[in-house]
């Protein structure tokens, strides 16, 4: 059943040559960068629930994209910002849209929509469940 999900992501995602990796931390990176601040690498793989290796490797690949650039910190220098270009910016609004198409039509047959988000966030580890929860 989630195989399915998972080829369906890939398929809507194929067309912006995005694989699901590189969509979790191009959205991520724009979504925590809304508000004018680029997170850190380390702040995105919290995020997006990846080990920080895996996130850096995906930043690069998306920097060599021109989706995003990594920028180092002001303070730290042993930090990497994470801020999307105008492009990603684009890209990753675009992508959201498609890929909760595809949720939305994957999900619809669940008899009770509302109970079944509860359901999986109560799997989700301590602490994320809180982050991605509706309001």
């Amino acid at each position: 059943m989630a195989l399915r999900w998972q080829r369906a992501v890939a398929a809507a995602l194929r067309p912006f040559e995005l694989t699901h990796p590189q969509f979790v931390v191009l959205s991520s990176a724009w979504w925590l960068g809304r508000e004018g601040w680029p997170p850190s690498q380390r702040e995105l793989a919290e995020h997006a629930g990846m080990d920080a290796m895996t996130a850096s490797q995906v930043a690069r690949a998306l920097e060599a994209k021109k989706l995003i650039t990594r920028e180092q910190d002001r303070i730290d220098t042993r930090i990497k910002r994470l801020c999307v270009t105008d492009e990603g910016a684009a890209l990753a609004r675009t992508a959201i849209e498609q890929v909760e198409a595809v949720d939305r039509a994957y999900f619809a047959s669940a008899p009770d929509g509302a109970a079944l988000v509860e359901a999986l966030l109560a799997l989700a580890p301590p602490g994320r469940a809180d982050e991605t929860r509706p309001s």
